[in-house]
């Protein structure tokens, strides 16, 4: 099992229709994240002192080909919609690296 902590930008006048969107969450991407080896799947808001909001997400992986399993998942027409409705309320970080929309971070401190 890995984990991955992931950061975005949230925007502030999206955060209760984001909060709205994840109370519900479609049962087809609940499915997808399952099929794909995603456990223990947590996102946080958080609005850091200078006034932006960010997510903060973790979760664990348990397959043995993340890459794979993330390309069944974009593939997806559930979750591919699913985004659609998800990415007008996000503020990707400008230093991501190239390729990704979730920012990923680095686990320096694990304790069981």
């Amino acid at each position: 099992m890995k984990r991955y902590g992931m950061v975005i930008g949230v925007k502030a006048d999206k955060i209760e229709e984001y909060k709205r969107l994840h109370a519900a969450v479609w049962p087809g991407v609940l499915e997808m994240i399952a099929q794909c080896h995603i456990r223990n799947y947590s996102i946080y808001l958080r609005q850091l002192d200078d006034g932006r909001h960010f997510l903060f997400s973790y979760f664990e992986y348990t397959g043995s080909d993340f890459a794979a399993d993330m390309a069944k998942m974009a593939a997806d027409p559930t979750t591919q919609r699913w985004w659609s409705v998800c990415s007008p309320c996000q503020q990707p970080l400008d230093s991501r690296n190239p390729g990704e929309w979730w920012a990923g971070m680095e686990e320096v401190f694990h304790c069981d």
